[in-house]
């Protein structure tokens, strides 16, 4: 097991920018793939980005790509989200994810990971 604390959410106006850390702690952290997930009011979960536990392979879904960047720090047992021109629609509850696996396939259902972090709020106004 690993345990996840998220940090740097907050409010911020549309067009601008966060970085989302994700610190790590118990098992080795390069055993694992890591997922960023969000969820706004009223909605399910879903997903943001993944990566590889070596950070060669990266996955995103449609509606941040090219705008979010994910990334990780084995050395730090970090991983990190960087948010770009930020919109309302990005607004909610972001979780950051552990997936104990050593492959290069990313997972983006919330049922492959089994560890999560507490959540931060990132709120974007327009």
């Amino acid at each position: 097991q690993v345990q996840l604390v998220e940090s740097g959410g907050g409010l911020v106006q549309a067009g601008g920018s966060l970085r989302l850390s994700c610190a790590a702690s118990g098992r080795t952290f390069s055993f694992y793939a890591m997922g960023w997930f969000r969820q706004a009011p009223g909605k399910e979960r879903e997903f943001v980005a993944a990566i590889s536990w070596s950070g060669s392979s990266t996955s995103y879904t449609d509606s941040v790509k090219g705008r979010f960047t994910i990334s990780r720090d084995n050395a730090k047992n970090t991983v990190y989200l960087q948010m770009n021109s930020l919109k309302p629609e990005d607004t909610a509850v972001y979780y950051c994810a552990a997936d104990l696996n050593r492959t290069f396939i990313l997972r983006t259902t919330t049922g492959e990971y089994k560890d999560w972090g507490q959540g931060t709020q990132v709120t974007v106004s327009s």
